[in-house]
């Protein structure tokens, strides 16, 4: 059995996976909430034994959350757990920038996905919106752009008369109310900003693409963009999957 994990700068994921590379299991809880009492009730509701674990991956983009999970597998178990970048990431995929300066769930995401014959975009709606670029085994980069949640709080907050809002599609541009303006103006401008990102990409590249898109607003934007969409869940988590395979 092994644990792997997915530590964003919101929400982190954990999963139970058998040898086979199957989730059995997957456990969520909010990165702010990381600390020993709530890991190990969160562990013991993956595991009942975890002298059965024989593998411990996560990714990081929270080093000080990351932290304090390697020191409580370092009391629980002899199994060393491992952030992916302490891998050789390069031997699976030829990455062109500087690694230590891209996320690490991103580099997952890339890893998951590389072959030789495809290029892909990886749009992830997260606490920030990025785009990761894969042409055949490089990764090439990416852009980081505003995450629509931190955005739409950050306008409630600063702007007294806007209340929370929940984002949802909405068909008119033209809106007669300030929550539907503002949800207007967030759906249609990340669409426009998206698509725009792709076009200039395949510009830049000269290449085509497949848009592979993930993260917790990608339900909403998967039918409304230009470029036919691929929605990977699971995308992270098969990367560490992948990853996981350079542990002895």
């Amino acid at each position: 059995m092994y644990i792997f994990g997915d530590i964003g700068n919101s929400e982190t994921k954990l999963f139970l996976v058998n040898k086979k590379e199957k989730i059995l299991k997957r456990i969520n809880l909010p990165t702010n909430y990381i600390n020993h009492r709530n890991i190990d009730k969160k562990i013991k509701s993956l595991t009942k034994n975890i002298n059965n674990i024989e593998k411990i991956l996560f990714c990081s983009v929270v080093p000080k959350f990351f932290n304090l999970i390697k020191k409580y597998f370092s009391k629980k178990t002899k199994v060393k757990c491992y952030e992916i970048k302490d891998l050789n990431l390069k031997s699976l995929i030829k990455i062109k920038v500087n690694f230590r300066q891209v996320g690490s769930d991103r580099l997952a995401n890339a890893i998951s996905l590389q072959n030789n014959r495809e290029n892909f975009i990886i749009l992830d709606f997260g606490t920030a919106t990025t785009f990761d670029v894969v042409i055949k085994k490089d990764y090439r980069g990416g852009i980081i752009a505003p995450g629509i949640k931190i955005s739409l709080d950050t306008l409630s907050d600063k702007a007294s008369l806007i209340p929370r809002i929940n984002l949802k599609k909405i068909n008119n541009i033209i809106a007669n109310n300030t929550k539907s303006a503002v949800q207007s103006g967030f759906f249609w401008g990340y669409i426009g900003l998206i698509d725009n990102i792709i076009n200039l990409i395949k510009k830049e590249t000269g290449n085509s693409f497949k848009l592979v898109i993930t993260g917790g607003y990608s339900d909403l934007f998967r039918k409304s963009l230009k470029l036919k969409v691929i929605h990977n869940r699971d995308i992270t988590i098969n990367g560490l999957i992948k990853i996981a395979r350079l542990i002895n």
